[in-house]
């Protein structure tokens, strides 16, 4: 779902600065609706806690009201994807529950500039394989923003993911890739979490991506599918809701997502939001 341009948009000095107080709205607000999770609390109250954080902050949603490729607007300034629910899960009055997980992906707009980032986070206790999908998916965002530094490739970032994610038993789901972003919320690249080293465009200052690894575990019919197609191969590994937004794990099997909005500098990788 990406905006047509010609190319990455290389952002100056003061644009980043700009990018990194969008963050700064995203990580803090994201970091209050973690302190919300627990059994009995609904996504639509999380939803609603965040909408008016926003606009206390001065800032705007870029999710909200978000249209493309024809799809009905997202109702929300939040995406909360509980259990099986890779991405873009629309908020409601469902309780959740002691052993479910919940992805929440949230956004800002702030003088013009867009800010993104994602956690997941379990609810009550989750089971050993679970706590370890959540914790291998966030260490592959750790690995991916490593590899952001001028002359390395999109493909490095790919391969860290993967490397990683497929070391602990896991599939990196292919359907979504990350993004660049600026002015808008999805810029050119878009940054796969699969891939070969050395592959890819090069990475240069300026750059700014929205890296989010998402990981699911294998049920067996993603394990068919990933045996026809091969380790890099095209793989239809989820399933869409009949409200055009909600995406989920061909076999119902847990899923998780974590991103930052980074940026390319001299210096490396920096975390916009953190600085």
């Amino acid at each position: 779902m990406l905006d047509r341009m010609k190319g990455p948009v290389l952002k100056t000095r003061d644009e980043i600065a700009i990018m990194d107080r969008a963050n700064k709205i995203v990580l803090d607000i994201l970091e209050m609706m973690r302190t919300m999770i627990k059994p009995g609390v609904t996504t639509a109250q999380i939803n609603a806690m965040a909408e008016e954080e926003l606009a206390k902050r001065g800032a705007k949603s870029p999710f909200k009201g978000y249209a493309p490729m024809n799809l009905p607007p997202y109702p929300a300034v939040v995406c909360a994807s509980a259990n099986d629910v890779i991405v873009h899960g629309i908020p409601n009055r469902a309780k959740l529950q002691d052993g479910d997980i919940i992805g929440l992906d949230f956004g800002a707009i702030l003088d013009g500039f867009v800010g993104d980032g994602a956690i997941t986070v379990a609810v009550g206790k989750v089971s050993p394989r679970t706590e370890s999908l959540v914790q291998t998916t966030k260490e592959c965002l750790d690995l991916a923003i490593e590899e952001m530094r001028p002359g390395r490739h999109i493909g490095d970032i790919g391969a860290a993911v993967q490397e990683h994610a497929e070391s602990r038993g896991f599939h990196v789901i292919r359907s979504f890739v990350g993004h660049g972003i600026g002015r808008r919320r999805h810029e050119e690249p878009q940054v796969y979490n699969y891939g070969k080293r050395g592959r890819g465009l090069e990475l240069r200052e300026g750059m700014v991506l929205a890296i989010e690894p998402m990981l699911c575990e294998i049920g067996a019919k993603l394990k068919s599918r990933i045996e026809r197609s091969g380790r890099d191969g095209v793989i239809q590994d989820v399933k869409t809701d009949s409200d055009g937004w909600t995406a989920r794990t061909v076999d119902g099997t847990m899923a998780a997502h974590f991103e930052h909005s980074v940026a390319v500098t001299k210096n490396g990788p920096l975390v916009l939001g953190k600085s």
